[in-house]
């Protein structure tokens, strides 16, 4: 299993950003980012925190849109039928533009995208409070009888990814709750209409320190540190078998195809430049026990490639796929 270190993981460069007038491109609008997931979960909280800093770089208003649904098809199918002026993106986790062609949900591929990834975010087990679940070994029982309920954002995201992943090890099922994001499936974690959520770390992180989820496992091979709760146990301690790998980079992207070249020239230049140096999305993987890891064209699809396949062939076993990952070229991890 690759290690997923959680801890801040980015150097600053030594360049000095450009001003707005030393762009290709300068924007005379406001920039719409189309969020595919409710508000509140990890995608609309590292979006905001994004546009802030995009505002910044550009002088322009960067405003965000919530569209949720259809396991985030819905918002990213919008951004990609919208004029391609460079007024209108995408954001969210880029291993999805992977893996929606191979559930049948839309014919899109992640190679007609132009990615801009910011931050790695890692799943989470955490239950009710309420529910039986004192420990990942007691979870990982009930989930061997196929007794336990988890809450997700659906089809498709990174947080039923990680529960058909830890399925895959430990057998048995679960049922499964979907929601339009990670902050409702979280919500309805603590209200008890599910026992567990097997969500990301930065949308549960809140109501970990409130006391109101309790954490059982991080899926990782190391410890989670949550700041103002302590330390969470990796899954390693609890299971013996390898899990693929559950990390989810998120970021923000572009159909390639239409898209004007300044404006691909513009964002390659902000992220080398400004996103490495970005006190605001540096201090938000802090506080979130995420990864800082900016990067853009093929270096991100090279960061996102293994978590496309990690996912590709945890639907096929899980027979969610209408075709074989191989189909696609994804070759088993």
């Amino acid at each position: 299993m690759r290690v997923i270190a959680i801890a801040l993981a980015a150097t600053a460069l030594a360049a000095v950003p450009a001003t707005a007038q030393d762009y290709s491109w300068k924007p005379d609008k406001p920039i719409t980012i189309i969020v595919p997931w409710g508000a509140g979960g990890a995608t609309d909280q590292v979006t905001r925190v994004t546009a802030g800093v995009l505002e910044d770089a550009l002088g322009q208003k960067v405003v965000i849109v919530n569209q949720p649904g259809a396991s985030g098809s819905i918002g990213k199918k919008n951004a990609s039928e919208a004029p391609r002026d460079g007024y209108t993106w995408a954001a969210g986790a880029p291993k999805q533009l992977g893996t929606y062609k191979l559930l049948g949900q839309w014919d899109t591929w992640v190679d007609d995208w132009q990615l801009y990834n910011t931050v790695t975010n890692v799943p989470l087990v955490s239950v009710n409070p309420n529910s039986p679940y004192e420990t990942m070994a007691d979870f990982v029982a009930a989930m061997k009888e196929g007794k336990v309920t988890i809450a997700t954002a659906g089809a498709g995201s990174s947080g039923h990814a990680a529960a058909e992943a830890v399925k895959g090890v430990v057998g048995g099922g679960y049922k499964h709750l979907t929601y339009d994001g990670g902050n409702p499936a979280v919500v309805a974690t603590v209200a008890g209409e599910a026992e567990a959520t097997t969500q990301l770390a930065s949308e549960q992180a809140e109501m970990v320190r409130a006391g109101r989820l309790r954490p059982l496992a991080v899926l990782a091979d190391q410890p989670l540190e949550i700041e103002g709760y302590g330390t969470v146990p990796p899954v390693t301690d609890f299971v013996d078998e390898d899990l693929p790998i559950l990390s989810t980079a998120f970021g923000i992207f572009i159909p390639k195809e239409g898209t004007p070249p300044e404006v691909i020239e513009t964002f390659n230049q902000i992220w080398a430049e400004v996103i490495p140096n970005a006190e605001p999305l540096r201090s938000y993987a802090l506080e979130k026990g995420a990864l800082f890891t900016p990067a853009s064209g093929d270096a991100a699809r090279e960061k996102v490639w293994p978590e496309i396949q990690a996912d590709a062939w945890s639907f096929d076993a899980a027979g969610r796929t209408t075709m074989s990952p191989d189909e696609l070229g994804i070759p088993k991890p």
